[in-house]
């Protein structure tokens, strides 16, 4: 299964809703995600350029963007950016590969 990390930003409204009414998003996006047969790993909210991240595992890129589409088009989220993530195996795989690809930078001949 792959993991994604996705860094979000609500809106103002979305902000007045929750305050209005708070609620535990974890649960509510957890329960989205496995009924899609994807698992959030965690959800963590922060100060900063994004009011929060959330880890997440899905079966593939399509399965994951599916739901992030649907997720994303709420119109709840002033920003919504999403990362593959990759091991640390994986990363030294893709490094080995890199060693074995001959590029050739544009106006370099």
């Amino acid at each position: 299964m792959a993991m994604y990390m996705s860094r979000f930003s609500y809106t103002p409204e979305t902000w007045a809703r929750l305050i209005k009414n708070p609620e535990n998003r974890a649960q509510v996006v957890g329960a989205l995600l496995e009924r899609h047969g994807c698992k959030l790993h965690n959800l963590w909210y922060s100060f900063g350029a994004e009011d929060g991240f959330a880890v997440i595992e899905a079966p593939d890129n399509v399965t994951s963007a599916g739901v992030i589409l649907a997720i994303t088009s709420s119109g709840a989220f002033r920003s919504f950016t999403t990362s593959v993530l990759m091991t640390q195996e994986e990363a030294l795989e893709a490094l080995r590969r890199a060693g074995e690809v001959a590029y050739t930078p544009p106006g370099a001949g």
